[in-house]
């Protein structure tokens, strides 16, 4: 985990995981505190979830489907993973 450094600041976001990520993270709520600048895409790395994203995995920042990985997380932010649906 990266040390935050006087100058840097931080930020604290909640990560939400549904379906079966909250049975792989362990976890439905987690909140976070990360260094300023941290991207949607480096959120997802922290939790190995980069590869489900070509599976149909969503993210949602705020309640807004479909953020972007270069969005830089603000503070006190809400992103949601959001796994594929499947249905019959």
């Amino acid at each position: 985990m990266e040390e935050i450094l006087p100058n840097q600041g931080a930020i604290k976001v909640k990560a939400l995981f549904f379906g079966p990520l909250a049975e792989m993270i362990g976890h439905k709520v987690i909140e976070l505190s990360l260094l300023s600048g941290t991207t949607v895409g480096q959120l997802a790395e922290r939790f190995d979830l980069t590869q489900m994203l070509s599976k149909g995995l969503l993210i949602a920042i705020n309640g807004e489907i479909g953020a972007d990985l270069e969005t830089i997380l603000e503070d006190s932010s809400e992103i949601a993973f959001l796994p594929p649906v499947s249905g019959g």
